[in-house]
């Protein structure tokens, strides 16, 4: 397989993101960040909130056209706000939509006229929990749920000009559950991958070769509570 090239990565400077960052640049390719953090790797990068989608979009355009094009987006940044409708005040639950569905869409939107004349590919990161829904997580929910009628759309729309690939993971062990109620984290004994193992899955995805697509991948611990 060919290397992944120029890759933009929302995310990377933490959690999977940045587990991708590291396989990308251990394939020979060169990671392009996007996040609201500064990555600890010596990466170039953008400081962005990609619910700013006009910067989000001037972002993209600007590291693109700095790096000589794209050959691969894969879009890893997310966040939650955990509770009932009733209880998450409206503007963290659509914080939730913003960052994870609409942020990706303006990632990928900037990134097409790249991405189309690479033949690159796309890969989108939905959830688990974009296919199962469960109590007091709505709003991602609602946002993976959309993440997932995104990229099947777009790997219809975009056939033959640009690959898609929908990245659907279980629980990690990252900084995710971080800072959450007791409530909604992880067990203690529960089973989770590592960010790392389900990178190694966005980087096949990636490497694929023109015409050749792995439209989803299922990645998630054998024991994974959350799937099926």
């Amino acid at each position: 397989m060919n290397g992944p090239g120029n890759v933009v990565i929302t995310g990377g400077a933490s959690g999977l993101g940045a587990a991708v960052v590291e396989a990308v640049i251990a394939a020979g390719g060169t990671p392009l960040v996007l996040d609201r953090e500064v990555p600890s790797a010596p990466v170039k990068h953008a400081q962005v909130d990609l619910a700013d989608r006009r910067a989000a979009e001037r972002a993209v355009r600007e590291m693109a056209d700095a790096a000589g094009g794209l050959d691969g987006v894969f879009t890893a940044a997310g966040t939650d706000a955990c509770g009932s409708l009733q209880s998450v005040p409206a503007e963290d639950w659509e914080r939730v939509v913003e960052v994870n569905l609409l942020g990706t869409a303006a990632v990928v939107r900037a990134a097409l006229p790249y991405l189309e004349e690479s033949r690159g590919t796309v890969v989108t990161c939905s959830s688990t929990l974009g296919l199962k829904g469960l109590p007091d997580a709505s709003a991602y929910c609602a946002s993976k749920f959309g993440v997932v009628g995104l990229s099947r759309a777009l790997a219809a729309e975009l056939s033959g000009r640009v690959g898609v690939t929908m990245l659907v993971p279980g629980g990690m062990r990252t900084a995710f559950f971080d800072g959450r109620p007791e409530q909604y984290k992880p067990p203690q004994d529960a089973k989770l991958n590592r960010p790392e193992h389900v990178a190694e899955a966005v980087l096949f995805a990636l490497r694929q070769p023109v015409g050749c697509e792995v439209r989803e991948l299922v990645v998630c611990h054998s024991e994974e509570s959350s799937w099926p």
